[in-house]
């Protein structure tokens, strides 16, 4: 019986992947800072949850030995732990900052080593990270989000050449919109009241656009088929898209100048 290690298993597209991932007859480790609040996926067959903050290395460590104990090896892991801030990059402070990238892009790093030892000694292992259409494309009100994600891209994209000679696989998910918890509880948006006569209307622009866009979007559980899909093609592929906007501008980015695709957001959020 195969078994994954997801991150940020208490909600959104971590907690889809985990009931499928169970479903589908493998064993789950399924993470999160907080597993005395969960109360369904504990009740599944072959999941066990374990505390994990992405941020602090220590308990990186310690739910990865315990998942290893428990379960006895890893094939794959999930890296889905992250969240999204927006909002008006001037009122950003260096604390929003630094906890934006220490969970979405460090986070990400510190269990993508932790679990590269293992995969190598054994010989195989598949190392899923969950990034987003942002990490390729970009769009207004979402710059140190866009960072992180670009971040992801770039590590990931690299780190294949020197694990591939292990066996290890790489892969990216780039989800578009999608109707989790990023659009709600899980949002963080900046703004300061000072700028709101500057910012005010173009922030107001791109908000219904981007409210739309969620209410619109597909459910969690069409990207945890993409992730079950990653995690058991054998295949060399690196990237897999998933969702509107992602497969239509992706492929769009392709063809189109900075320029004209820059209008083409533009005239997409009227602004």
């Amino acid at each position: 019986m195969k078994t994954v290690l997801i991150t940020g298993a208490s909600s959104g597209i971590g907690k889809a992947a985990a009931r499928l991932f169970a479903g589908r007859g493998w064993q789950v480790a399924a993470t999160m800072r907080n597993p005395a609040k969960e109360t369904e996926l504990g009740q599944l067959p072959n999941v066990r949850l374990y505390a994990l903050d992405v941020t602090n290395s220590e308990s990186v460590e310690t739910a990865f030995a315990a998942a290893l104990r428990d379960f006895g090896g890893l094939d794959a892991l999930v890296n889905n732990a992250g969240y999204g801030v927006d909002g008006v990059f001037e009122a950003m402070t260096d604390e929003t900052i630094i906890r934006q990238l220490d969970t979405n892009v460090l986070g990400l790093m510190r269990c993508t080593r932790a679990v590269i030892p293992h995969f190598r000694q054994q010989g195989h292992g598949t190392i899923v990270q969950i990034a987003s259409v942002g990490g390729r494309v970009t769009f207004p009100l979402y710059s140190i989000y866009h960072a992180t994600k670009w971040a992801v891209e770039g590590f990931s994209e690299s780190l294949q050449y020197e694990l591939e000679p292990h066996g290890i696989r790489v892969k990216i998910v780039e989800p578009g919109a999608i109707k989790t918890d990023f659009y709600d509880r899980s949002r963080e948006f900046i703004m300061r009241d000072d700028l709101r006569p500057a910012y005010g209307a173009f922030v107001q622009k791109v908000e219904k656009v981007s409210q739309d866009a969620g209410a619109k979007a597909v459910g969690p559980e069409s990207v945890a088929e993409i992730i079950f899909r990653t995690a058991t093609d054998g295949s060399a592929k690196l990237r897999y898209p998933i969702a509107y906007p992602a497969n239509l501008l992706l492929p769009l980015r392709r063809i189109t100048s900075d320029g004209l695709f820059r209008r083409i957001v533009k005239s997409s959020y009227k602004i």
